[in-house]
């Protein structure tokens, strides 16, 4: 994500969205992690203040987690003592490094015409037979949300087929009810992919 307005967004909010939103882990995380052999190599996209990472690292997984704000970074280590590194999606470039990549409430900031180079930096970046979730709010087209940070709030079939043409396989996807930072309550899906 490279947005200069979603960037700082986070940056001067990370405060209210660590004591909103950072508390308890991702109710789709130990479902993932349980497709995972026991030590596998995670890459955690937009950690944000780390409550997933920390119950990743719980459960024994090799862990790099990765936020594009400092200020996320500093929450994710003073709440829950995780160690992250700065990194915009966009900056991705491992080869066959990791077992998996979760990416929870981070890739819908992602602008719809940059989606299908991120998604070839996630697959180049798993190795063969690797996992992959992201969530997304559902939509029809891409626009700011209340708060003024750029959600690509795609249709099913779209987000399906832009991850189809990224060579990965869809293993499972649950559309499902949620309401973000932005209080808003919408529609969300969730894919689990292997990259094919």
């Amino acid at each position: 994500m490279s947005d200069a307005e979603t960037l700082a967004w986070y940056e001067a909010n990370a405060p209210r969205f660590a004591f909103s939103f950072g508390t308890t882990h991702s109710v789709h995380l130990d479902g993932f992690l349980d497709r995972l052999a026991p030590g596998a190599r995670i890459l955690e996209l937009g950690c944000g203040t780390g409550q997933d990472a920390a119950r990743m690292i719980e459960r024994g997984f090799d862990l790099d987690a990765t936020d594009a704000t400092s200020a996320l970074i500093r929450k994710a280590k003073e709440r829950f003592g995780v160690e992250a590194r700065q990194m915009r999606f966009d900056e991705l470039d491992a080869i066959e490094t990791y077992d998996a990549v979760w990416a929870h409430a981070c890739l819908l900031h992602v602008a719809r015409a940059e989606l299908p180079d991120i998604l070839e930096r996630i697959r180049k970046a798993l190795r063969p037979g690797g996992w992959h979730y992201a969530n997304y709010k559902l939509g029809d087209g891409e626009a700011r949300d209340p708060l003024g940070r750029l959600t690509n709030f795609p249709a099913t079939e779209w987000l399906e087929a832009i991850y189809r043409d990224a060579a990965f396989v869809i293993d499972a996807a649950e559309k499902y009810r949620g309401k973000g930072a932005d209080g808003v309550r919408r529609d969300w899906y969730a894919l689990t992919v292997r990259r094919g």
